[in-house]
């Protein structure tokens, strides 16, 4: 199974994020992480990544319910950037608003929708995806 070098986070809530990075690193699941507390500062950190060609996340984990830039507008605004790299996102949320899982669809860059929390099987689930 292939190693996941860069996972992105993008989440508010520090202590899912705490949680699911303590998680990540206890099950070897990838080398670095990247974490921003909402849509715009990934957004605004991940662009010039892009356009520069350095290196970019290998998985998004994208929260949806967000202040300043949620993830739905996080996604709208990032498929409109231009990126040679394979990007797999997941959105990680606790909502189990059948809408939400719905319009998940809409997106066919996201590869799944992850109830929170994260959990080892549903890592060992997103390895297997990605390898």
């Amino acid at each position: 199974m292939s190693r996941i070098d860069l996972t992105c986070i993008i989440d508010d809530d520090p202590i899912f994020v705490f949680g699911a990075r303590r998680i990540m690193e206890m099950a070897d699941f990838c080398s670095s992480f990247m974490i921003f507390k909402n849509g715009k500062d990934a957004l605004d950190n991940l662009k010039p990544i892009l356009e520069s060609g350095r290196q970019l996340p290998d998985i998004i984990l994208l929260d949806i319910n967000m202040p300043i830039m949620d993830g739905w507008e996080f996604l709208d605004e990032f498929i409109k950037i231009e990126c040679n790299q394979e990007i797999t996102i997941y959105i990680v949320s606790s909502s189990i608003d059948p809408m939400d899982m719905k319009r998940v669809e809409n997106y066919e860059n996201v590869s799944n929708y992850i109830v929170k929390p994260i959990s080892p099987d549903t890592l060992n689930i997103i390895k297997k995806d990605f390898a």
